[in-house]
């Protein structure tokens, strides 16, 4: 028996379906996790196999508490499993949060992750209600950050990091009135 997260939405832009995380993405995610790359996000080199389906069980059930939670986007036309985009507020968060990432070094620089993100910011502001929303970006993610700046968000010295020893930068996105 396959379980979904069956009352979750599901956003699409010109080439992407956004949606819930599901039974399959492992298949991607989980050597995307035990990369290097992944190191921004808690995974990176040391992370194993268990720790590994932790974190994407983690991903998972933050929409069973929440009542929203990050999406995988995918490629619309053969459904392929190419990142994760979307709202994050674990206990520890001073604010919400928008968050990415990009599973495969091939998709990296093709424009998914900022059309993922501007689609779910949209959903969080009308939807959700949300009047503001940080990106946390582990200083040295370069990429990252280049991508908050594509995405009009500003660095805001004022915001509280979730990990205040460890160095991040914290860009505020524009409101829901200049998101779009």
């Amino acid at each position: 028996m396959r379980v979904t997260l069956s009352d979750t939405p599901i956003l699409q832009t010109e080439r992407l379906t956004i949606r819930a995380p599901q039974a399959g993405d492992e298949d991607t995610l989980i050597p995307f996790l035990m990369s290097e790359r992944a190191s921004w996000v808690g995974g990176g080199s040391d992370c194993d196999l268990g720790k590994a389906w932790r974190i994407f069980s983690i991903v998972a059930g933050h929409w069973v508490i929440r009542g929203f939670g990050t999406f995988v986007y995918c490629d619309r036309a053969s459904g392929r499993p190419i990142g994760s985009a979307g709202p994050w507020y674990p206990g520890n968060w001073p604010e919400k949060e928008l968050g990415w990432t990009v599973w495969s070094p091939e998709d990296e620089g093709r424009g998914f992750a900022f059309e993922a993100v501007r689609a779910v910011r949209d959903h969080v502001y009308g939807e959700l209600h949300w009047n503001t929303a940080v990106s946390y970006i582990a200083h040295g993610n370069k990429r990252s950050r280049a991508l908050a700046e594509r995405l009009g968000c500003w660095l805001d010295e004022d915001a509280l990091p979730p990990y205040p020893d460890e160095p991040t930068w914290i860009f505020r996105h524009p409101g829901p009135e200049g998101s779009a």
